[in-house]
């Protein structure tokens, strides 16, 4: 294991110092990445195919088991608490943060785990509702908790399962397995090829050489419970049963070729076609960028984003134009290759892929370009492969490996 960075070190014993003096003892600490997806957006729920790397950003949770039912926690972030009981839980509306723990309660419990109460501390430093997925960091931290405080046992990509049945059934978001998957189980070093169906998944080594990814954070947040997401959602469930009409085995846009999708264009509502067509040709780009990778070609990889940002922005619908903003002065740059939105869109992050000696020429026009169009200065994360979620030890927590972190 790489050794974490001074910053990480620091968050775990401010972490730990906090636990000691509420709750007195030394804690379990637990911690689970967010994730920067590098392209594959929307495909998730659509039984399609994703490749995002987990990030070196995380929820870390320290806590102790209780002799009885009770749950009791603490949030650094929001300087709040919240409490329940696994014998009778009901929602914190008052803490919403809360609830992405009651969530995995909920889950686990159905999977007949036993759980114990537990009592502790929570920090993250994920950009909430930033396209990050600060809310998946918290679902599988929580998930790990209870099972480190209980003595129970999950198999990794079980417990990626429970975390996205928490998010769908507890806070009421459609979401697809991704998050929750690149999360649990990421690799240091390498992005995480997932076909969201079969949950089969490749770890592809990225060798990135003087490139690096950025993640610039627009600043400007997203809920997507409130968004436009479960539309889209509905209309790519509505283009499948139009689809599947056509008697061809068609059970998501998985199953689409665009061949396919042309030839029944007419039988489809535009908006509705043109959601379809972006799913069906991500599919096709991340399996392209799964062979640029592995082939070295960075050129290629960065094209492919390019592509993947149109799509999203003009048959999706899910950009926003302080995305658009983001985007078009990164292309700027020299020395960038690429650049897309992250996560679901309607704001929060792009990405975008950087030569390391262009990195401040990036940060200064990108920041420029944006505090003139929206009197905002948004927030740049040098994003590298880390680890997925996991126990942490005396020595530290999972981090990334020492190439990728230089």
């Amino acid at each position: 294991m790489h050794q974490e960075s001074a910053e990480n070190q620091e968050r775990t014993r401010r972490l730990v110092e906090e636990f000691r003096r509420r709750y007195e003892g030394d804690p379990i600490v637990v911690r689970a990445p967010g994730r920067v997806n590098l392209i594959g957006e929307h495909t998730d729920y659509n039984d399609g195919f994703v490749l995002p790397i987990a990030i070196e950003h995380d929820v870390r949770i320290a806590v102790r088991p209780r002799s009885d039912r009770i749950v009791r926690l603490y949030s650094i972030n929001f300087n709040s608490d919240t409490e329940f009981d696994l014998d009778n839980l009901k929602r914190d509306e008052q803490h919403p943060w809360g609830n992405y723990v009651r969530g995995m309660a909920v889950e686990l419990m159905k999977d007949g785990r036993l759980l114990h109460g537990m009592e502790g501390v929570v920090e993250g430093n994920v950009p909430v509702a930033s396209g990050l997925s600060s809310s998946a960091a918290m679902e599988v931290a929580s998930g790990l908790a209870f099972l480190a405080a209980s003595k129970e046992v999950v198999e990794p990509r079980n417990l990626a399962v429970m975390a996205q049945s928490a998010e769908i059934n507890y806070m009421g978001v459609r979401c697809g397995i991704m998050d929750q998957f690149v999360s649990r189980m990421g690799f240091p070093g390498h992005a995480l090829f997932l076909d969201c169906r079969s949950l089969d998944y490749e770890l592809v080594p990225i060798e990135m050489g003087d490139y690096v990814f950025v993640a610039t954070d627009s600043r400007q947040s997203r809920e997507l419970a409130g968004s436009a997401y479960n539309e889209r959602r509905a209309q790519c469930e509505a283009a499948v049963k139009a689809l599947s009409q056509g008697g061809a085995p068609i059970c998501a846009l998985r199953d689409v070729t665009l061949e396919q999708l042309e030839q029944a264009k007419d039988r489809l509502e535009l908006i509705v076609y043109c959601r379809a067509r972006h799913v069906v040709t991500e599919n096709a780009r991340v399996q392209e960028a799964v062979a640029a990778l592995k082939g070295g070609d960075l050129s290629l990889f960065g094209q492919l984003m390019n592509e993947s940002h149109e799509s999203l922005r003009d048959d999706y619908e899910v950009s926003s134009p302080a995305l658009d903003s983001l985007v078009a002065a990164a292309r700027e740059v020299e020395g960038c290759l690429g650049s897309r939105l992250t996560g679901a869109g309607f704001g929060g992050c792009t990405v975008s892929l950087v030569r390391k000696d262009r990195l401040d020429a990036f940060r200064e026009h990108v920041g420029r370009n944006y505090q003139e169009d929206y009197d905002l200065e948004p927030y740049f994360y040098i994003t590298a492969a880390a680890a997925g979620a996991g126990l942490c030890t005396p020595e530290g927590c999972p981090s990334t490996t020492a190439a990728q972190a230089a």
